[in-house]
């Protein structure tokens, strides 16, 4: 479990936490923030450094994009799914786990 505060992200911008020893990349869209694991499933980059656009973000370092909201991968490298975490929010404060 991992917690952090909701008007401290930006929105659109991914940023990397810890979740249980978990590389997790967090994001914000609208008013919605979705948690998925950092690690890009084709070739290991941290996607906390990519680039969102709506709910899908696109890995830096080979340009595979993934849904946000279901970890899947939309388009190649990329083939396999990202994990996705639970996001619950009160008020504030957003508490994230496996």
């Amino acid at each position: 479990m991992s917690e952090i505060l909701f008007d401290t992200l930006v929105e659109g911008k991914p940023v990397a936490i810890d979740v249980d020893g978990t590389p997790v990349c967090v994001v914000k869209v609208a008013d919605e923030v979705f948690a998925v694991a950092d690690t890009c499933t084709h070739a290991e980059a941290s996607l906390a450094e990519g680039e969102v656009t709506g709910s899908k973000i696109e890995c830096w370092l080979h340009g595979a994009e993934f849904d946000l909201k279901t970890g899947k991968a939309l388009t190649p490298p990329a083939t396999e799914a990202l994990k996705t975490f639970n996001v619950k929010r009160n008020g504030n404060q957003l508490t994230i786990t496996n």
